[in-house]
């Protein structure tokens, strides 16, 4: 019977490797957005000279929101390697925060960087306000608030369980609890 276990248990854990494939397929996913993003560049560059202030900066909060999307996919992929599949070995100075970020802070940033995306949309949508109904601005705007209180809570339930295990490392029973 403990041969089974234990068959049973190498195959639970090799299967995070196909985790792998998942990972792969979003760094395909991230060289095709970075095609897209150089179409998005390159056209900016050729209507720049005829872009009001507006349009530029409309244009150049597209480049922003698209460099926040691949870099939240870049954690994504490293951090999630990092953590479910096997550690990266040493390859100093490439990547300096290298096996520093947990799941929790993973969903941290992750939920911050949906915060900073929705901004720049809602920034967006409102230099172009004239295109929508108030009834689409109340919506978009509550949508944002929505993704800003879920950062805030996920960030204080973060913080609760960090105070909980710094707690019970210490030897304090009564910490705070969820």
């Amino acid at each position: 019977m403990k041969r089974l276990e234990h068959a049973v248990e190498s195959i639970i854990l090799a299967s995070r490797w196909l985790l792998v494939v998942f990972y792969l397929g979003l760094a395909v996913a991230l060289g095709i957005y970075a095609l897209s993003f150089v179409k998005k560049l390159y056209e900016f560059v050729m209507k720049v000279m005829i872009l009001d202030d507006t349009d530029t900066i409309l244009k150049v909060l597209g480049l922003i929101d698209a460099a926040l999307v691949a870099s939240l996919v870049v954690m994504v992929i490293i951090s999630g390697y990092e953590n479910f599949v096997s550690r990266f070995d040493n390859h100093d100075g490439e990547v300096h925060w290298l096996g520093t970020i947990d799941i929790s802070s993973l969903k941290i940033k992750v939920a911050s960087t949906i915060v900073a995306i929705s901004s720049i949309h809602l920034l967006q949508v409102f230099l172009n306000h004239q295109q929508y109904t108030s009834e689409q601005l109340m919506w978009l705007t509550l949508i944002h608030l929505t993704f800003v209180l879920s950062a805030l809570l996920l960030a204080y339930i973060d913080r609760l369980t960090g105070l909980s295990k710094s707690d019970k490392k210490a030897g304090v029973e009564d910490g705070p609890s969820i």
